[in-house]
C-alpha cells in the first residue's frame, strides 16, 4: 500500500474555556443553531459532539493497539443493551465531568437541565440488558480487546403510560432528538437472507433465499473509566432501499412501491415484537438472525483484515452469547464457513466449538426459548438442516459411548419430539459452545442438576459460573452523587472507582457516629431528590422521614410484586384496626414494564394502582403508607429511584432468579435486602453477613418439595385469616368497586404457580421486624454502610475479569500496547 505522509493531531482539550468554545462552535458550525436561539436539547447534542470527540480519540487509539499487535477479539452478541445515557457516564469515565460543568457554568446554562435532555437508548428491557450495558463499561476499562453487537431498535421496547390504572404502550421515538453519540457506518453493511428454498449440485447443499434485506451498522462507543480505552458497540438496523419499486410508483400505485421496504425494515423497529401470533413469532425469528448474520458476517469480515488466513478464526475470536437470543450464531458461522469458505464439516464444527461460550440466563424450562420447525424451516432452511446434522452427529457420538439409553438420548436431543417437534436453543448452545455459565453460584449449581443435568453427565467440565457483576462508574459516580463524594472524602477519589474491593476498607468506619450521621445525610439527600421527581412527575407528596420500600424491576409473576402488594393491603387492614399503635411510616414505590401480550403482568401493574388510588386516598391511614407506580421505566428513572432507597425488594420465588444485579446495585447504594435464598441474594447474604439482610421464606428445597408433594395454595388460606381476607379483597373488588370482577379472572385461572401463599405470612413478618430495625436508625445507617462496604465482589470489573481469564482466554491490552498520549495519527491508502 502507498503511504501518505502522516499529518499533525491535537488531541482535544479537557480545560473548561476550551471546552465552552467547542461546544458554542459546534452549535453553531455542526448544528447550525444561533446561540440566542438554542434550547437545551440543541446545547446538549453540541456538547456531545464535544465530549465525543475525546472518547473518539480514545477509540481510535485503541483500534490502532488491536490491530499493530493483533491482539485476540471478545465478541459479545446479546438482543439487549439497556445502556442509559451515554453523555454523563463518558465524562465520568473520562475524567472531564467537573470541566464540562464549569464549562456550563460559563455559559450561564443549567448542567443539570441539559443533561436531562438526554434520551435513554431504548435498546433493553431488563437485567439482561443491562448487565450486558454494565459489561461494556468493564470490558473497555480492563482494557479487554472487545467489540459488542446488537440492534439498533427505532421505537425500542416502549413508552409506558398509565392511564386510568392500565398499563398504555406507545412507541418510544429515542431517536428523534437525533442524539449525537453513534457514528453511521455506511460502508458496513453485510446482506441477509430469508426464506427459499434448498437444491442439491454436485453433492453440495444451495440455499437459493426468497428474500434478502441489508443490516447498516452504526458505532456506539464506549469508553472506559480512565479515558484510555473505549471500545465499540456495533448496532445494526435493517436497510431495504432497493426495494423501492420505481415502475409501480411510476404507475401511481405509491403503497405498493414501499410495501417491501417497509415490512423488512420492520425487523430493527421494535424490541421483542408481540410473540402471541404467528407474525409476531416470525418478526422475532427474523431480528435474532438478523442480528447474528450481519454480526457473524462482520467479525470474519474484521478477522480478514487483520490477518492473513481464515484458518486460524478460533484462535484469534471468541465469541460469546448473552442468553439464548443470538444462539443462531452457532448455525450461521457453520454455513459461513461451509457454504461460502469451502470448509468441511469437521473442521468448520471443531472450529464453531472452540470459539463459541454461552451463557444461560433461566432455570424455567418454559422461559427456554424454542422454534417450531415448520416456521424455521420456512424462514431459515439452511440453518435447519444444519442443526438437524449437527443434532444426528452429536446423537451418534452419545449412543458411540454405551453408556446412555433412548430416553436419555431423547432428552438431550437439540429437536424436541414431544413438544410439537421443535428446536430447543438452549441445547443448541450447549452442544456448540466450549463453556456454559451461569450467572450466581446457586444458579450455576442448579443448572446442572436441573435443565442441563444430562449435559453435565455428557460434559462436565463445560459448565462453570460467573456471578453477575455492576459498575460502580455508573451506579455510583453517575448515579449518586452525594455518595461519590462521600466516599472519595473516606477512601480516595480513584481507588474505588477502579478496584471495587477496596470499598472495604468502610467496615473501619461504620461504627463512628459522625460518619453515620454523614451517610444520613447523603441518603437523605437522595431520598429529598426522589420525593421531588414524585411529587412534579405524579403530583403524590410523600414524606421523606418513611422508610422507602422499593421494588423496581420488570413485571413478572416470578418476580413476585403481587406478594408486595398483598402485603400492602394487609398493612392497610392493619391500621385500620389498631389505629393507635406505633406505626412506620412507608412509601411503597414500584416500577417496571410488563411484555405487551403478558395478561397476568398487566392485571399486576393494574392491582398496584388500584390499590394506590384506595390507600392514597384513605383520610384513616394518615399517610402511614403511600403506594406509588412509575411510570416508563428505564435506567435513568433507576438511577434517581435507587439511591434513594431504604429497603430493597428482592422476593422472586426461590430458584427462578438466575441471579439479578439490581440487589446488587441497591446494596452498593446503601439500601438493605429483603428477600429469599434466591440467585445472588445467597452471595450477598454471605458477604454482609445475616444481620444486615432480612431473608425470608421457603428454600430451593423446600419451594421442590412443595411442588413434588402437590402445592396447594387453599391450605395457606385456610390457616391465615390475614391472607384470606387480602384474596377476598382483591377478587370481590373492593380495590375496584367500579368493575368488582376485575381480578376474579385472575385468582381462577392461575395456581399459584409461584407460591405467593406459602411464602405470604413469612414475608409479611419479615416485614415487622424491620420496621423495628428501621426505629433505630443508628444500627440502620451501620447495616447499610455494611451493605455498601462488602459489595467489592459484585463489581462487572471482576465478572469481566473472570470471563475472560477462565472463558474466554483474552489477554487485556497492556501499557505498552496503548500508544502514547502525544502520539500522532497517520492515513494510509
Amino acid at each position: 500500500m502507498a503511504r501518505l505522509p502522516e499529518y499533525e493531531y491535537r488531541m482535544p482539550t479537557t480545560d473548561a474555556d476550551r471546552i465552552r468554545q467547542s461546544i458554542v462552535f459546534k452549535l453553531i458550525f455542526i448544528l447550525g443553531v444561533d446561540p440566542k436561539d438554542a434550547k437545551p436539547e440543541h446545547w446538549l447534542n453540541a456538547a456531545m459532539f464535544t465530549a465525543r470527540d475525546l472518547v473518539t480519540e480514545s477509540f481510535l487509539r485503541t483500534r490502532r493497539s488491536h490491530i499493530d499487535h493483533k491482539k485476540r477479539m471478545v465478541y459479545y452478541l446479546s438482543m439487549e443493551f439497556l445502556l442509559g445515557r451515554a453523555f454523563t457516564n463518558s465524562l465520568i469515565n473520562e475524567g472531564i465531568y467537573d470541566a464540562f460543568k464549569e464549562a456550563f457554568q460559563q455559559l450561564e446554562l443549567d448542567f443539570d437541565t441539559v443533561i436531562g435532555e438526554e434520551e435513554d437508548p431504548g435498546l433493553g428491557n431488563g437485567g439482561l440488558g443491562r448487565l450486558a450495558a454494565c459489561f461494556l463499561d468493564s470490558l473497555a476499562t480492563l482494557r479487554i480487546p472487545a467489540m459488542g453487537y446488537g440492534i439498533r431498535y427505532q421505537y425500542g421496547m416502549f413508552k409506558q403510560e398509565i392511564i386510568d390504572g392500565q398499563q398504555v404502550e406507545k412507541p418510544d421515538l429515542w431517536l428523534d432528538k437525533d442524539m449525537a453519540w453513534q457514528f453511521p457506518r455506511p460502508n458496513k453493511h453485510y446482506p441477509v437472507a430469508f426464506g427459499g428454498q434448498l437444491h442439491i449440485e454436485d453433492n453440495v447443499r444451495c440455499w437459493e433465499p426468497a428474500e434478502k434485506i441489508t443490516a447498516l451498522g452504526f458505532d456506539e462507543i464506549i469508553p472506559g473509566y480512565g479515558g484510555e480505552v473505549a471500545n465499540p458497540l456495533r448496532l445494526w438496523t435493517a436497510h431495504a432501499g432497493y426495494l423501492f419499486d420505481l415502475a409501480d410508483f411510476n404507475k401511481g400505485d405509491y403503497f405498493a412501491a414501499m410495501r417491501n421496504q417497509t415490512s423488512d425494515e420492520n425487523i430493527s423497529r421494535v424490541l421483542y415484537p408481540n410473540d402471541s401470533t404467528e407474525s409476531g413469532r416470525e418478526l422475532r425469528l427474523k431480528q435474532e438472525y438478523f442480528l447474528v448474520s450481519a454480526s457473524i458476517q462482520d467479525i470474519i469480515a474484521r478477522h480478514k483484515c487483520r490477518f492473513d488466513s481464515i484458518d486460524t478464526l478460533a484462535d484469534e475470536v471468541a465469541i460469546h452469547l448473552n442468553d439464548t437470543h443470538p444462539v443462531l450464531a452457532i448455525p450461521e458461522l457453520m454455513r459461513l464457513l461451509i457454504d461460502v469458505e469451502g470448509w468441511t464439516w469437521e473442521k468448520a464444527w471443531d472450529t464453531c466449538c472452540k470459539v463459541f461460550s454461552y451463557t444461560n440466563h433461566t432455570l424455567m424450562s418454559e422461559a427456554l426459548e424454542t422454534w417450531s420447525l415448520d416456521l424455521m424451516g420456512r424462514m431459515l432452511p439452511r440453518h435447519l438442516d444444519i442443526i438437524f446434522e449437527i443434532n444426528k452427529i452429536f446423537l451418534d457420538e452419545v449412543r458411540a459411548l454405551g453408556l446412555f439409553d433412548e430416553d436419555f438420548i431423547r432428552r438431550v436431543s437439540i429437536i424436541d419430539e414431544s413438544n410439537g417437534r421443535r428446536v430447543r436453543m438452549a441445547w443448541l448452545a450447549v452442544v456448540g459452545s466450549h463453556k456454559v455459565n451461569g450467572v450466581a453460584k446457586i444458579h450455576s449449581d442448579l443448572m446442572t442438576t436441573s435443565i442441563f443435568a444430562d449435559f453435565a453427565k455428557l460434559f462436565p467440565s463445560r459448565f462453570t459460573n460467573v456471578t453477575n457483576g455492576v459498575t460502580p462508574r455508573r451506579w455510583i459516580a453517575v448515579a449518586n452523587r452525594p455518595l461519590t463524594a462521600f466516599l472519595d472524602k473516606h477512601l480516595g477519589t480513584n481507588q474505588w472507582r477502579l478496584h471495587l474491593e477496596k470499598i472495604a476498607a468502610l467496615n473501619d468506619l461504620v461504627d463512628d457516629k459522625a460518619v453515620q450521621e454523614e451517610f444520613a445525610e447523603v441518603k437523605r439527600a437522595n431520598k429529598q431528590r426522589l420525593a421531588d421527581y414524585i411529587e412534579k412527575e405524579l403530583g403524590i407528596k410523600i414524606s421523606t422521614e418513611a422508610l422507602f420500600d422499593v421494588q423496581i424491576k420488570r413485571i413478572h409473576e416470578y418476580k413476585r410484586q403481587a406478594m408486595n402488594v398483598m402485603h400492602i393491603i394487609d398493612r392497610y387492614n392493619q391500621i385500620l384496626e389498631n389505629p393507635d399503635k406505633d406505626w412506620q411510616p412507608r412509601v411503597f414505590i414500584f416500577a417496571g414494564k410488563a411484555a405487551s401480550s403478558y395478561y397476568v403482568a398487566k392485571k399486576i401493574i393494574r392491582l398496584i394502582n388500584d390499590v394506590a388510588e384506595v390507600v392514597n386516598h384513605d383520610e384513616r391511614i394518615r399517610d402511614l403508607i403511600k403506594v406509588v407506580f412509575i411510570p416508563n421505566y428505564s435506567v435513568s428513572l433507576a438511577q434517581i429511584i435507587i439511591p434513594a432507597a431504604d429497603l430493597s425488594e428482592q422476593i422472586s420465588l426461590a430458584g427462578t432468579e438466575a441471579s439479578g444485579t439490581g440487589n446488587m446495585k441497591f446494596a452498593l447504594n446503601g439500601a438493605l435486602t429483603v428477600g429469599t435464598l434466591d440467585g445472588a441474594n445467597v452471595e450477598i447474604r454471605e458477604k454482609v453477613g445475616d444481620e444486615h439482610i432480612f431473608i425470608f421464606g421457603n428454600t430451593v428445597e423446600q419451594v421442590e418439595a412443595l411442588r413434588q408433594k402437590g402445592y396447594d395454595p387453599l391450605d395457606y388460606l385456610e390457616k391465615d385469616p390475614d391472607l384470606r381476607r387480602v384474596v377476598k379483597q382483591i377478587v370481590t373488588g373492593f380495590f375496584s368497586p367500579q368493575e368488582p370482577n376485575r381480578y376474579a379472572d385472575v385468582s381462577q385461572a392461575y395456581g399459584d404457580y409461584y407460591q405467593v401463599m406459602a411464602d405470604f405470612r413469612s414475608y409479611v413478618d419479615t416485614q415487622y421486624r424491620i420496621d423495628d430495625y428501621y426505629r433505630d436508625k443508628g444500627n440502620w445507617y451501620r447495616s447499610a454502610l455494611i451493605n455498601i462496604a462488602n459489595m467489592g465482589h459484585f463489581s462487572s470489573d471482576r465478572s469481566i475479569a473472570e470471563y475472560a481469564e477462565n472463558i474466554w482466554n483474552i489477554k487485556p491490552l497492556t501499557e505498552a500496547e496503548l500508544p502514547p498520549e502525544d502520539d500522532r495519527f497517520s492515513i494510509s491508502v
